[in-house]
């Protein structure tokens, strides 16, 4: 009865630390809202340019090659019924409204999110996170809001470069294996695609973004001051993203199907 009392207490205590992390943040955005200047603006170009320009390369490898397999595995079924050119359709939806930001979202857990993971629970094991507590600076502002600022300004973006690898690597597919001309595949791609399921699929990266950083930044904050808790933490982050990503994935895709989208 002891141990089972212990452990509803940590988990109490840790969803009260939790309510209080993201109380705490609230605070701290209204705050560079209101002041912009006081935002720091160097951290987060830096962070823009680790989540965004050192990650590019990965996404538009992954989503080009994520194109190529769609449009090889559609291709393989639709020829049989002559519907080659509707592979067009299958690698065009597919990317723009699921997989392209799902990829990416993914590919920035692993790159950014345990990075976030980590470099807290580094400063927390060094006591950089009481200092900061100790001069009366918010380790929330300090810390957290430059990474998720950074990161809802780079996933978007990141998402339309995969998405435009991805339909690239579909039209390699549809030209080469399936014998189609460059015009035909890329008229239907342009036909059958509008700018609201672009929109969709870039919109599912905002709440993506704000998911990676927050429980990045949060694992990172909860670890235990030694190596192996930092290793942990930074192995939470990347699972627990994960899992969540896929879960908020379903749900916006549920919301999108219930207002016709």
């Amino acid at each position: 009865m002891d141990r089972i009392g212990g452990e509803i207490r940590k988990i109490l205590r840790q969803w009260m630390q939790l309510v209080e992390f993201f109380g705490q943040l609230g605070l701290d955005i209204r705050t560079d809202l209101r002041h912009p200047g006081r935002h720091r603006w160097r951290e987060t170009l830096y962070y823009i340019d680790l989540c965004g320009r050192r990650s590019l390369g990965i996404v538009v490898l992954i989503c080009g090659l994520m194109g190529f397999i769609l449009a090889l595995q559609g291709g393989l079924l639709i020829r049989e019924y002559g519907g080659e050119l509707f592979v067009a359709d299958l690698v065009g939806f597919s990317l723009l409204k699921e997989l392209g930001p799902l990829m990416v979202g993914m590919i920035a857990t692993g790159r950014a999110g345990s990075a976030f993971a980590a470099e807290i629970g580094t400063m927390k094991v060094n006591e950089e996170v009481s200092a900061l507590t100790t001069m009366g600076i918010s380790p929330v502002r300090f810390l957290v809001v430059p990474k998720l600022l950074a990161m809802l300004i780079v996933l978007p973006l990141l998402a339309v470069a995969g998405d435009m690898a991805g339909l690239l690597g579909g039209l390699l597919i549809g030209v080469t294996y399936l014998d189609l001309p460059v015009s035909a595949y890329w008229g239907r791609t342009l036909q059958v695609l509008s700018p609201q399921v672009l929109t969709l699929g870039v919109l599912k990266c905002f709440v993506f973004a704000a998911l990676i950083t927050l429980i990045g930044c949060w694992r990172g904050f909860q670890a235990d001051p030694d190596a192996q808790g930092v290793g942990r933490a930074a192995t939470g982050a990347v699972v627990s993203s994960i899992l969540l990503l896929v879960v908020a994935d379903l749900f916006i895709t549920l919301f999108y199907a219930s207002i016709g989208c």
